[in-house]
């Protein structure tokens, strides 16, 4: 597969198309399902910021939100091995148990950046299969199908297109405890908030991530291995929720990872609706790094502002981003048409040590400001346009993003 050069940025971090259980919670159509989750394994921030995948009440566990980083072209057979994965473990759901009914959800959207002059468009599919088998047990599993349309360059008129096809996650989540989750197979990376919260396209406010997303995630976004994860302590005044984990080497296509460990821990404070997190991995093969970061969220009760930050420091490069938005809710309602308005601000910067070409962050400092401007239309619908100004020595640019995103949710036979 050939991508584009105004293409990459976006998917390099948004063709790391999908986050798994933590996902954000919007505030369009989705705010009465925030009452319906309630789980164990996980803080009341991460909770609130949750889109549910399912009712509470069909699943154990939450369904997850994946994406994924850009990984090597493969061949048409690959793409049935997808589909049967996913097909397989769908199968083993049902005659496992016919009361738990596996459920599909996900996102379908169209997306456009234009890049010093250069459109590209994007149309996007990324359904994710959350099957309990059980009351202890969840297969979670998401799939990114993406069709590239970009011009040719060299010169040429006219378009070109590039298919990509991969597996985000796929999983097994093992209900031990209250207090614990154990999860096997491919899942993705939890260091810093942005890759297992913020990255699905009917979740995150810009259609690319942060600069620092790479930090962190060992190149890959996902590990094969295993991790334990949940929530250590639980009280009226704050919560501690914790997740570690190992990751073999895998050069598969559908399972590609490094040889890694780490984790992340976060407290939070409901009243305040603050939380604050401190994550950390290394790389365990080839030349072993560290790397480090924490994060910051604030998210006041009874209010429609919202505030998430991180930084992260690698053994080249380190950078932070701050973002923020405030639907206009209050004016008339959700459902009017002021309401339904969204602004959203965010700032970054990335600071380069020394040089790397590996670590996928610019070859030089550079700061960015993101203007964006979401509308959410009824029956889960929201379009997003945004505007971007990069300053780098390496070069300035403007960014302009537009896109329609649309989130589907259907069981896929009828429960008993």
């Amino acid at each position: 597969m050939r991508v584009s050069t105004d293409c990459q940025g976006f998917v390099v971090t948004y063709i790391r198309v999908q986050t798994r259980n933590e996902a954000r919670d919007r505030d369009g159509g989705g705010c009465h399902r925030e009452r319906e989750l309630r789980s164990q394994n996980d803080n009341n921030l991460t909770i609130a910021r949750q889109r549910v995948d399912t009712p509470w009440q069909q699943l154990p566990q939450h369904g997850a939100m994946g994406y994924t980083s850009y990984r090597p072209p493969f061949r048409i057979r690959r793409r049935f091995y997808t589909v049967a994965l996913l097909v397989a473990a769908c199968l083993v759901a049902r005659y496992a148990t016919a009361q738990n009914t596996p459920l599909i959800s996900g996102g379908v959207g169209f997306i456009t950046i234009t890049n010093g002059g250069n459109t590209t468009y994007l149309p996007v599919l990324s359904p994710l299969l959350a099957a309990p088998i059980g009351s202890h047990l969840l297969v979670e599993s998401r799939a990114t199908l993406i069709e590239s349309f970009f011009p040719k360059g060299g010169g040429q008129a006219g378009y070109t297109s590039a298919p990509f096809l991969n597996l985000t996650f796929l999983q097994g989540d093992y209900l031990a405890t209250p207090h614990l989750t154990i999860v096997g197979g491919e899942f993705l990376t939890p260091f810093g908030t942005y890759n297992e919260r913020l990255s699905p396209i009917w979740i995150g406010n810009f259609a690319d991530g942060p600069l620092i997303l790479p930090l962190g995630t060992m190149g890959t976004d996902s590990s094969v291995g295993g991790m334990l994860r949940g929530s250590a302590v639980s009280t009226q005044k704050f919560s501690i929720d914790y997740a570690a984990y190992f990751s073999a080497t895998s050069t598969n296509p559908q399972f590609n990872a490094e040889r890694s460990s780490g984790g992340r821990a976060a407290i939070f404070f409901p009243n305040a609706g603050v939380e604050i997190g401190t994550s950390y991995g290394r790389l365990l093969q080839g030349t072993h790094e560290n790397f480090s970061g924490f994060h910051v969220w604030w998210e006041p009760a009874d209010s429609p502002f919202k505030l998430r930050s991180e930084y992260a420091h690698g053994p080249h490069s380190q950078g932070y981003w701050v973002e923020t938005d405030y639907r206009l809710s209050r004016f008339g309602g959700p459902d009017s048409a002021i309401g339904r308005l969204e602004p959203i601000f965010r700032m970054q910067q990335t600071f380069r040590n020394s040089p790397d070409p590996s670590d996928s962050l610019p070859s030089a400092d550079t700061q960015r400001a993101d203007f964006g401007l979401d509308y959410h239309l009824p029956h889960e619908v929201r379009i997003n346009t945004s505007y971007s100004r990069q300053f780098s020595s390496a070069g300035n640019r403007n960014v302009w993003e537009t896109g329609i995103v649309y989130r589907f949710l259907f069981p896929t036979w009828k429960g008993k």
